[in-house]
């Protein structure tokens, strides 16, 4: 199901494509964190169906981002295998892409793998002029942490570890 703010046009032959798009698109599963499927990851920004022709917009949480290609190649897939192949993915930069679109259930996954999730509303602009954001531990929840490089396993993690249990973790950058 499309998330809140998202639903589908109900009632027709286009609209539940759109609804089995958007399920489809639940089932696919972020390559660089498998825990987090691209709609609950946020970068899933609209389907849509038109007189059966489908069109998937989704954008790349930073523009550098080296899973984008892979992103669309496994999403192109999914649906051609679903009975899609024509479907267009088309990528979207604007607006960009923040992590405040990480849904509810994509926060509590990546804290349950054991990489704690931005804060939200995304405090991105204030942790560019102060010492950054407080960050818990997923592992404890302690916040006596510190950070310990800028960037983590990927661009948009960073590596962090928590003094009061001595656990690594990865932090979710706000972006």
């Amino acid at each position: 199901m499309p998330p809140a703010g998202r639903e589908a046009s109900a009632g027709t032959e286009d609209g539940a494509a759109e609804q089995h798009i958007w399920r489809l698109l639940e089932e696919i599963n972020d390559p660089e964190i498998p825990v987090v499927s691209l709609v609950d990851l946020g970068i899933v920004r609209y389907v849509t169906v038109s007189e059966g022709q489908a069109r998937v917009g989704l954008a790349p949480t930073y523009s550098g981002c080296p899973a984008t290609e892979v992103i669309e190649a496994m999403v192109s897939a999914r649906l051609g295998a679903a009975g899609y192949a024509a479907a267009r993915i088309e990528r979207v930069l604007s607006p960009p892409w923040t992590t405040d679109w990480i849904s509810a259930r994509g926060r509590q996954r990546l804290l349950a793998y054991g990489i704690a999730p931005p804060e939200q509303p995304s405090s991105s602009r204030k942790s560019l002029t102060v010492a950054g954001p407080t960050v818990a531990c997923p592992r404890c929840g302690d916040v006596a942490t510190e950070r310990v490089s800028e960037f983590g396993s990927t661009p948009c993690k960073a590596a962090y570890k928590c003094t009061a249990c001595l656990e690594p973790f990865e932090y979710f950058k706000c972006i």
